[in-house]
């Protein structure tokens, strides 16, 4: 029987806690917030460009520029990720492009973020034909990247971010870039996903149908800077 690559992390999730999170730049308060996000749970921060949902994910993910200045407490369970190394703290993150390596093949891009703990080529390669047959791309693993639609490339990402066991997910407008009807198909697989793999997920955009889409609590931030 196949192994399930893309729900595996789902007994290995907790709560994600954001805890007197403030984010400032120059000055200007950009970001001050607390929040726990569930297990499954997807929580949407909503905004207008440049109100600071990418610097909360990037405060989130620890890759925040220092240009920033930044506190509060991030947790996953009772685990303080706040002054963990971002490699070290097992975010899954999707960006508006897919970022997908076009020096590696499809299935290249997958086995690239399979843990090391799983040995052996053929053993690596059966998880990423396993991941890849999930979204519907089975016998895609040889493929070249640059022959995907959108859509698959977004699915790919998806199945990356998936593989490597994530303990939550940070969402950075996954969607703005796909065209309506294939937006809606992505939104529905990412969701689901998140929501089967037990994933605390962090959804920013300014597109409400995403909000809507998401289902879950809606965060506002940055509106009356832009009344």
């Amino acid at each position: 029987m196949r192994e399930n690559a893309g729900t595996k992390s789902a007994n290995n999730t907790a709560c994600l806690t954001l805890s007197n999170i403030t984010i400032r730049l120059g000055g200007r308060m950009l970001i001050a917030l607390t929040a726990g996000i569930a297990p499954g749970e997807v929580l949407t921060i909503m905004g207008p460009s440049g109100s600071g949902k990418s610097s909360l994910l990037a405060f989130v993910g620890g890759f925040l520029d220092p240009a920033f200045d930044a506190g509060g407490r991030v947790l996953i369970g009772t685990r303080d990720l706040t002054e963990i190394a971002a490699n070290q703290r097992h975010a899954g993150i999707l960006f508006q492009d897919p970022l997908l390596f076009p020096h590696l093949s499809v299935g290249g891009n997958i086995v690239f973020a399979i843990p090391a703990a799983v040995k052996g080529r053929s053993a690596r390669r059966r998880l990423a034909e396993a991941a890849l047959d999930e979204v519907g791309l089975g016998g895609f693993y040889d493929r070249d990247p640059d022959t995907l639609s959108g859509g698959q490339k977004a699915r790919v990402a998806l199945q990356r971010v998936l593989v490597s066991h994530p303990r939550f997910l940070l969402l950075d407008e996954p969607f703005s870039k796909l065209d309506a009807a294939l937006r809606e198909q992505t939104r529905e697989l990412v969701f689901s996903k998140a929501r089967s793999a037990g994933l605390p997920t962090i959804l920013v955009t300014h597109d409400s149908a995403d909000a809507e889409a998401a289902g879950g609590r809606v965060i506002e931030i940055g509106m009356e800077e832009q009344g």
